[in-house]
């Protein structure tokens, strides 16, 4: 992990273009929080909202972690002309780009610049600002729960 190359900040401005929302498979955990904002968009109740909006992902750790579903056409089960609960939306998708797992190495970052017409480009988020969106995400883990319990 080499993450020097961010020491002077990134480029991103979201295009709004919902590459990072659809057409392609993917997982959005969701931690207490996110799950609390997302009940209070829905009006619906915790275990309500988990059946029609959630799947259990199982990990190799011995844990399955909730995130939200995909349609058959692998959009966010949200997407529809735009994020239809944008803002309640998780914190993996507000925070998106700066993950660590795209902010951690050069090679990575530059990868996703090719799939994400707003990174590498507009507004220059600082390193301490990076960062702080970075520790956010530790400090509001994914909700999990042992593989096999219900």
């Amino acid at each position: 992990m080499d993450n020097t190359f961010r020491k002077n900040g990134l480029k991103f401005s979201c295009t709004q273009c919902s590459a990072c929302c659809r057409l392609a498979p993917g997982f959005v955990f969701l931690s207490e929080k996110d799950l609390a904002l997302l009940l209070n968009w829905s009006s619906m109740t915790r275990e309500n909202f988990i059946t029609v909006y959630c799947r259990w992902v199982c990990h190799s750790d011995g844990f399955e972690y909730l995130s939200l579903r995909e349609k058959s056409n692998y959009d966010c089960i949200l997407w529809k002309n735009g994020c239809t609960a944008y803002e309640f939306r998780p914190l993996q998708c507000s925070a998106f780009p700066f993950w660590h797992s795209l902010v951690n190495d050069k090679n990575t970052w530059n990868e996703g610049c090719d799939d994400c017409p707003g990174m590498g480009k507009g507004k220059l988020h600082s390193s301490e600002e990076i960062q702080r969106i970075l520790d956010k995400q530790e400090q509001e883990p994914a909700i999990r729960r042992k593989i096999g319990s219900t």
